[in-house]
């Protein structure tokens, strides 16, 4: 597979996954950085998954 769909996958992938941990676990309180926002847990977990998807 190429480089490029992997780790646009993982990009994906990693996307869905920070929604769902924004939705499932998220921040009660407002004030955690990242999980409190579902556009920034997204965004760390496209990151996230391009990270680990590109890595040979």
């Amino acid at each position: 597979m190429n480089t490029f769909f992997r780790v646009a996958i993982g990009v994906v992938l990693g996307a869905v996954a920070g929604f769902v941990y924004h939705k499932t676990i998220g921040c009660s309180t407002g004030s955690c950085p990242i999980t409190a926002n579902p556009w920034s847990s997204m965004a760390y977990g496209a990151v996230f998954g391009a990270v680990i998807t590109g890595i040979k």
